[in-house]
């Protein structure tokens, strides 16, 4: 069976990206990527402070919607699908690049890390990639996809991921059991497993200069990954030519996790 793709293959899809901080971002990577690809743009951003980078990349990515995002203030979430549902009266693809945990409980072990600072990296890193994904799914009304940033430590272990590591583990399950519930309304949801980059939350990852050169040596390729090469996987995801792939953790990282 032929699949009847526009040119450009995103052109007229209505993308909702969260979690650009700055043009390091992996977000941005997607943001980019989807508007190459002929995609209208949302774009949220932290805070005050943050609208100060953020803003000027939307404004280049010709974004028509962009709205101040904290998932851990009541009624933010909300007021960006509201704003949608009135500007565009659906969504295609939602793309959900943020995690967090206090710098304590981040850089000290597991057995350390405080009951609140992991239920605050849980809530903000997994449980709002389901919210999301609840107050999507009504405006996919001829389906979409869904995308969730994970990493290597959600499977395996990686020195000084720490708690975020069985954070990203549940992410990854949530993204599964939504792929479950999700696909009888032509929902696919997709965890990407991007390797390490240099992105501002991952600077907060203790000795991360050392795995950023361990997974060069390591990669097939013989190369890290960049911020471009997450975004096309996922444009190239939520098109029809992956229109029978949902569920699956996707790894863009030049080959690190196939090695032993």
């Amino acid at each position: 069976m032929s699949v009847d793709i526009p040119s450009p293959a995103l052109k007229g899809a209505k993308v909702l990206v969260c979690g650009i901080a700055n043009e390091h971002s992996i977000a941005y990577g997607c943001a980019k990527a989807f508007r190459e690809l002929g995609a209208e743009l949302a774009i949220t951003y932290l805070n005050e402070k943050s609208k100060a980078y953020v803003e000027p990349l939307a404004n280049a990515l010709q974004a028509p919607i962009l709205m101040q995002l904290d998932v851990s203030k009541p009624g933010e979430l909300e007021a960006v699908f509201e704003r949608i549902d009135k500007d565009w009266g659906r969504l295609d693809v939602l793309v959900h690049s943020l995690a967090w945990a206090p710098k304590d409980d981040l850089q000290g072990g597991l057995l350390d890390c405080s009951a609140e600072g992991f239920a605050q990296a849980m809530d903000i890193s997994c449980h709002s990639f389901i919210r999301m994904a609840r107050l999507a799914a009504p405006l996919m009304k001829d389906g979409g996809t869904m995308f969730a940033m994970s990493y290597l430590g959600a499977e395996k272990v990686v020195p000084n991921y720490n708690l975020m590591g069985p954070v990203k583990a549940a992410l990854e399950a949530s993204a599964r059991y939504l792929a479950h519930e999700l696909g009888p309304k032509g929902i696919r949801v997709h965890p990407i497993s991007p390797g390490p980059l240099k992105t501002r939350a991952a600077s907060g990852l203790k000795d991360f200069d050392l795995l950023l050169t361990e997974a060069a040596q390591r990669a097939p390729v013989g190369e890290l990954v960049d911020i471009m090469d997450v975004g096309f996987t996922c444009a190239f995801l939520a098109t029809p030519y992956a229109r029978r792939l949902t569920g699956q953790t996707l790894y863009v990282d030049g080959g690190v996790n196939i090695m032993a």
